[in-house]
């Protein structure tokens, strides 16, 4: 009788092993955003922008960008106050977006669901969820709230002025 040898690449055994990322299959990313209501003489509605990074800082995929739709000229004027966004990424997307583009919101909470088919390329591990506020004649705030993709789990944070309480909620 023969022995029969097995030859296993290392690239093979390490996929086998699940120590290598790979995209995360059905799970959606819902986030809950609380725009407090600001006792002030002129209130204007924060621009908001949510997006996703990873623990370094570096700009994965913007997921939404609420901001005057209506003036669009105008409106992109003022998207640079929103200074992380913008230097992370902000400035070279084209807006208005389809599904992350929309108006500027009332205060009160407010959800975006982002659909597992939105981010299936996206490896399994640690994220931070960034949201950060600009209001005209306002401040400006950014709140990072860290989570795990990959696995159900749920994370929040809370702003200080410009915005409430953040959740994000990774569903499988």
């Amino acid at each position: 009788m023969r022995k029969l040898t097995l030859a296993v690449s290392a690239a093979a055994a390490v996929a086998a092993s699940g120590a290598v990322a790979s995209p995360v299959l059905a799970a959606d990313l819902n986030i809950s955003i609380e725009i407090p209501r600001l006792s002030v003489a002129a209130y204007h509605r924060p621009y908001v922008a949510v997006w996703i990074e990873r623990p370094d800082n570096t700009a994965v995929r913007t997921l939404a960008v609420w901001y005057e739709v209506s003036n669009t000229a105008e409106g992109k004027d003022w998207l640079k106050d929103m200074r992380t966004w913008w230097r992370r990424g902000g400035r070279s997307l084209t807006l208005p977006a389809d599904g992350v583009s929309s108006a500027t919101k009332a205060p009160g909470r407010h959800a975006v669901n982002v659909p597992a088919a939105r981010l299936q390329a996206l490896p399994a591990g640690d994220y931070v969820l960034v949201v950060e506020a600009a209001r005209e004649l306002g401040g400006r705030e950014a709140v990072r709230v860290p989570f795990r993709w990959g696995a159900a789990n749920t994370a929040r944070a809370t702003g200080a002025t410009e915005l409430g309480a953040v959740s994000v909620t990774v569903t499988r």
